[in-house]
């Protein structure tokens, strides 16, 4: 196995660009899939997100290419969302900027017409979403006979953002003698299924068990009845000043909560040192934000899944998912926005009732409890408003159908019994007792299910 970069017999040109990125040593995914990848293998890379996967394809395939020839591409590299895509072709500026070689990234939510000028001046690696690709392939602006590689980047969100059709279709369209790459943190049954008609006797690396969060994160819970509790939580955290909240990335579920949670900060922080990215947004704010957050221009990024996966921002020294996600998988690409090539970095997620079903299948997914710690003394719990706890029965419901088709659900047996003891003025607003969501002066680490 190779100790240096040295060792892969790459040349002075990606030698030089390695060393000017300041990388010292390979990764372990490095390590194990460079030397098939350069002798023009199938493989399907699976490991942690943030440990270089995009390194471990782009360095051998800038070897392989080595300098700009022909108009047309001669590798091809899809991703799931445009920011990723961008990222992609930031990697392989890097990587590939003692060489002549020509990159081209094509993705959504603005005119295609830059993007074919960029082709039609010669290209020899396209980055892109695969909507965008089919459309300018399907315009008649992409010739695919050259092509030599294809690079299936976070095939696994792919699947889940139902882009299988797409890929299929692409497949058709790209020659049968090439080399297929495949890599993601996560495989899916469904990817494997992918993997049967897209590699070939493929090469599998697997330097850690798959959905494995990176060591470099410190994981912890906080059981929390309701989203005004959430925000105190998050308040209290942010001014806590042992908690060393440098760079911050705040995960929602909607594009709703995302404003929320923005519209909060920004009245604390004002809108200099906090951004939202959510779909909703306009690409060129969308590239702005992440712009800002890279070059530490604004301290807090509040943002929905788009942003979970393949993008590389160095430093965030927190993620904070305000929500438990909802696909289990989107939890490690989540907290792999933090401790990212071997540094520190902590993640923590606030769970309300109706979020214990997920982070049960979550900590089932890696294998691991996460640990759990009682609200500090400082953050105020509030009462949990009336429509908040019908929502949160509704989904408890729902979650228990899901897991038995026979169960008739509690819901609606409670509904009049709550409606009445709310009339009287109950506390049914209150914290719920389990003593999970109550305060507590000593740490409540979780025990191994």
């Amino acid at each position: 196995m190779a100790g240096t970069f040295d060792d892969f017999g790459f040349n002075r040109q990606v030698l030089n660009a390695i060393a000017d990125a300041g990388y010292s040593e390979p990764t372990p995914i490095q390590q194990k899939a460079i030397p098939p990848v350069l002798n023009g293998q199938d493989v399907m890379g699976i490991a942690q997100t943030g440990t270089g996967k995009t390194a471990a394809y782009v360095l051998p395939l800038i070897m392989k290419l080595k300098y700009a020839q022909g108009e047309h591409a001669r590798a091809l590299i899809i991703a799931p969302t445009r920011e990723l895509a961008m990222q992609i072709q930031e990697n392989i500026a890097l990587y590939a900027k003692h060489t002549d070689l020509r990159t081209v990234v094509l993705y959504g939510g603005l005119g295609p017409k830059t993007q074919i000028e960029n082709i039609n001046k010669g290209v020899d690696i396209i980055v892109a979403t695969p909507g965008r690709f089919m459309d300018i392939y399907l315009a008649g602006h992409i010739v695919t006979k050259p092509l030599q590689v294809l690079v299936l980047d976070e095939a696994d969100k792919m699947l889940d953002m139902g882009f299988m059709p797409q890929l299929n279709r692409i497949l058709e369209v790209v020659p049968r003698k090439r080399q297929n790459l495949l890599f993601s943190a996560t495989m899916s049954e469904k990817v494997h299924q992918l993997s049967a008609n897209f590699l070939e006797f493929p090469i599998v690396v697997e330097v850690t068990p798959q959905a494995t969060p990176a060591q470099t994160v410190k994981q912890s819970l906080y059981y929390v009845p309701n989203i005004k509790s959430k925000i105190n939580l998050l308040k209290y955290l942010l001014d806590a000043e042992e908690q060393g909240i440098k760079k911050l990335i705040v995960f929602c579920i909607t594009r709703a909560s995302a404003e929320n949670v923005y519209k909060f900060l920004v009245r604390r922080y004002d809108d200099k040192q906090v951004k939202v990215l959510h779909a909703n947004k306009g690409q060129n704010t969308r590239i702005n934000s992440i712009n800002a957050f890279k070059a530490d221009d604004i301290k807090i990024l509040v943002a929905t899944d788009v942003v979970a996966r393949g993008i590389d921002v160095s430093n965030v020294s927190h993620v904070i998912n305000f929500e438990v996600p909802v696909v289990i998988e989107d939890y490690v690409h989540r907290i792999g926005r933090t401790g990212r090539a071997f540094q520190l970095g902590e993640a923590i997620t606030f769970c309300n009732p109706a979020e214990e079903y997920r982070i049960h299948k979550i900590e089932k997914l890696i294998r691991n409890p996460i640990p759990v710690y009682p609200i500090p003394e400082g953050v105020f719990i509030e009462e949990t408003p009336y429509e908040e706890r019908q929502e949160q029965a509704k989904e408890i419901d729902l979650q228990k159908r899901k897991e038995n088709p026979d169960f008739k659900g509690a819901f609606h047996e409670k509904k009049a019994s709550n409606t009445k003891s709310a009339a009287k003025g109950n506390k049914a607003g209150a914290p719920p007792k389990n003593n999970k969501y109550r305060k507590s002066g000593k740490p409540a680490l979780k025990k191994h299910r």
